[in-house]
């Protein structure tokens, strides 16, 4: 006879709580059993699971860098723009970053038959509530030893915006230039206007965007990356 009591709670997957530490693929097993829950993250193999999301905190500051980075990827055929995507990252890590950009041809990372990004996308957006958020320690770390090569956190209640550039292995902070302005490496073209973001001025942030995109060094990456895309399709023939 079973020990078990009428009212004793059977479950057939364990539900997934904050604090867990777990594989990847239990993690994975919970989390698509719970599709009431929106975010979920696997962080060296501890489960972080989000709260309510405030709007001036982080749905707005969500929405400015989504526009800046759709107007990039607009002009920019062969990078993907993602939003809250779960990223495959290794054995103990699965983050659901805020926004992300991906070569899609030839970049670090892929799309899975099952539709999760595996491997490291090129550049990561977090949305952190202040210094003390683990987006700038355990998953700076995460990002770091996966190569992602540019991580963004925008430090909402501290009013700061930090660029960190992958160099040997290391991340480096990256200033603006004497115009206030950052430009990725990764992404000729990216231009961002520190300060105009930082004071929710998204009609200047996008029209000093626009100067990156008629660069030269976009041109160029534009073409790169149309020539990938074309050499890929002759190939799979």
């Amino acid at each position: 006879m079973s020990t078990k009591t009428l009212n004793q709670p059977i479950f057939e997957i364990p539900p997934l709580e904050s604090g867990d530490r777990l594989t990847r693929h239990e993690f994975e097993r919970r989390y698509e059993a719970m599709p009431q829950i929106k975010k979920a993250e696997l962080i060296e193999g501890v489960v972080y699971m989000a709260s309510a999301v405030r709007a001036k905190s982080h749905g707005q500051p969500h929405g400015y860098i989504m526009g800046w980075l759709a107007a990039y990827i607009a002009a920019t055929p062969g990078v993907d723009l993602l939003d809250n995507t779960t990223v495959r990252l290794d054995e103990d890590n699965e983050p659901q970053p805020d926004a992300m950009l991906r070569i899609d041809v030839g970049g670090q990372s892929r799309i899975s038959d099952d539709d999760y990004v595996e491997g490291a996308p090129e550049l990561i957006v977090e949305i952190a509530a202040s210094s003390a958020s683990y987006d700038l320690h355990d998953k700076l770390k995460v990002y770091r030893r996966n190569r992602v090569q540019e991580y963004l956190v925008w430090r909402v209640y501290n009013q700061k915006f930090d660029w960190f550039r992958l160099n040997q292995g290391e991340y480096i902070l990256v200033e603006p230039n004497a115009d206030g302005v950052i430009c990725s490496q990764i992404f000729p073209g990216l231009w961002l206007a520190v300060s105009s973001l930082l004071e929710g001025k998204l009609a200047e942030v996008i029209a000093k965007l626009q100067q990156g995109l008629k660069t030269g060094e976009h041109q160029e990456f534009v073409k790169r990356l149309s020539e990938l895309a074309i050499s890929s399709a002759e190939e799979a023939k």
